[in-house]
């Protein structure tokens, strides 16, 4: 039942985000840069452990590796305003992100 409900809040908060970007993609961008279904997630993690040292490894955890993602969000914007294919850039950037991604994790756990 709890795997329902996660998966009804992450599909709503994506659906809103898909229908608020046709009226305003400020406020659809707002919403995807908020935390909300991370904070949801580490709610239900807590509920499920209650243990706060697992919640703060794994939001330590999360900031690192949001970090790498950043650069790639900033080049996915460059590169569809300069007529790049939208489902190129996206391989791209995906590619980019999992290279980093893996690099940030092998020197992390050396």
């Amino acid at each position: 039942m709890a795997f329902i409900i996660k998966t009804l809040i992450a599909v709503s908060i994506i659906l809103v985000a898909s229908e608020l970007s046709k009226k305003s993609t400020t406020l659809a961008a707002m919403l995807l840069a908020m935390p909300i279904v991370l904070f949801i997630s580490f709610a239900f993690i807590y509920h499920q452990s209650n243990n706060n040292n697992q919640i703060a490894q794994l939001t330590y955890e999360t900031v690192v590796y949001i970090i790498p993602v950043l650069p790639f969000l900033y080049l996915l914007s460059l590169m569809l305003k300069h007529g790049f294919n939208f489902y190129f850039s996206l391989l791209l950037v995906s590619i980019g992100i999992c290279f980093v991604t893996y690099c940030l994790n092998y020197f992390l756990s050396n």
